[in-house]
């Protein structure tokens, strides 16, 4: 485990309640579950855990920094303890306002069309270290698209369909049903939501372990 990646995740996760874009829940404990770590079990959501995988959902806004944060530290970190055992796959849920809902759109044209983890790099980048978070206009997305290895008259044609917004919409909506009020927040196995003062590395990889290892115990 790299101490380094964690530390950073850790003050970069903290600094989010001193910008005051946390809004931390009760805490609930499953020991019915048998699991371990700090999370809250949303009572009127499904699971969906498979045996021996863990599903999750992170739920980010592309202007967020700390989502830009956890892009670079935590999912590496998460991929690296658990390999293929934790499928991680972004949401779109702005929690920064006035900003245009592009980038959302073209993540979900992205990923079907098979280059998701791709786009999201690139955006992230594009956004906070080339300090392009204004008007991603059909220039500047050409050169992106191409970069993620895509055909650009065919994901135009795409992104034109309305398909991509539409699924973004979902998104925010499901965000908002399990009540997301902070970015990035993770959603474990259709169920398990984490947030706020919890997402730390330390009780996101102790919360994951515990469900792996349950899985062991059937």
């Amino acid at each position: 485990m790299n101490g380094s990646l964690i530390s950073m995740w850790k003050v970069g996760l903290l600094a989010m309640g001193m910008m005051g874009l946390l809004n931390a829940p009760a805490n609930v404990q499953a020991a019915k579950l048998e699991l371990k770590g700090k999370f809250e079990i949303l009572k009127d959501e499904p699971s969906t855990h498979q045996p021996g995988k863990v599903k999750v959902i992170e739920f980010a806004d592309f202007y967020c920094p700390h989502c830009h944060h956890f892009e670079e530290t935590g999912v590496p970190l998460l991929q690296k303890e658990f390999g293929n055992k934790v499928e991680i796959t972004m949401m779109g849920f702005p929690v920064i306002p006035g900003k245009l809902p592009t980038p959302f759109d073209m993540y979900e044209q992205a990923k079907m069309m098979g280059k998701g983890d791709h786009m999201k790099t690139v955006l992230f980048r594009t956004i906070h270290k080339e300090k392009l978070d204004g008007v991603l206009d059909r220039s500047i997305r050409s050169l992106l698209i191409k970069e993620v290895g895509l055909d650009v008259a065919a994901f135009e044609a795409g992104m034109e369909s309305g398909k991509p917004a539409r699924l973004f919409e979902e998104g925010r909506r499901w965000g908002e049903r399990i009540k997301v009020s902070s970015t990035p927040s993770l959603l474990l196995d259709g169920n398990i939501k984490v947030d706020g003062v919890n997402m730390t590395p330390e009780n996101v990889i102790t919360i994951i372990r515990s469900i792996l290892e349950a899985d062991m115990k059937k």
